[in-house]
């Protein structure tokens, strides 16, 4: 398993259930993911602004082993970024979840149907998006959903990540799927 966390191995995007939305939970997520805007970073502070280069450069230097061109790094870790940001949640994190997942692979697809990098069951697309489910191929797209569905399961689970990691991959109350995203995150983690 060690060998899979390093980046290869099978994806595990688990088997995300379809539940009941209310329809303003649904309408909520399907105006988070269909927002045509790409990434663009905004700062309040000049400090805020450093910490995100810095950011952006310590990962892409972590992930160049994976992916030796410079602009689809910086173009992946940009969008990560935004997109976790833009939910609430921790870059890092979210980039652990992806390892997990995906092995930071866009094309992965689960024995469970899921896709992408974060590991989307299609259902989602029918739910809050356009039913297009060759969409969660593109990055931006699969990025948003992931963390759309992501910030969804904690809001549900009043905040609590274990139980809204273990109900992203369909786990929910089981260790071992949270607990390895937890470990993942640690790889992640920066202090500017």
């Amino acid at each position: 398993m060690a060998g899979a966390l390093a980046f290869g191995g099978a994806a595990h995007g688990g088997n995300q259930k379809e539940e009941a939305l209310a329809d303003s939970v649904r309408l909520a997520l399907s105006r988070a993911i269909t927002d045509p805007r790409p990434p663009r970073q905004e700062f309040a502070t000049i400090e805020e602004r450093i910490k995100y280069l810095h950011w952006v450069g310590e990962m892409s230097e972590r992930l160049k082993k994976r992916w030796p061109d410079t602009q689809t790094r910086r173009e992946f870790l940009q969008t990560v970024w935004y997109e976790a940001r833009r939910a609430g949640l921790d870059p890092g994190m979210v980039l652990g979840l992806i390892q997990v997942e995906s092995g930071f692979r866009k094309y992965a697809v689960s024995h469970a149907g899921a896709h992408g990098y974060m590991q989307v069951m299609p259902f989602w697309t029918r739910v809050i998006g356009d039913g297009d489910r060759t969409k969660l191929f593109h990055m931006q797209t699969n990025l948003r959903y992931g963390c759309s569905i992501l910030r969804l399961y904690l809001d549900m689970e009043k905040g609590n990540l274990f139980l809204a990691l273990g109900r992203y991959n369909g786990s929910r109350g089981k260790p071992e799927y949270p607990n390895l995203v937890l470990g993942a995150w640690k790889r992640w983690e920066f202090e500017p």
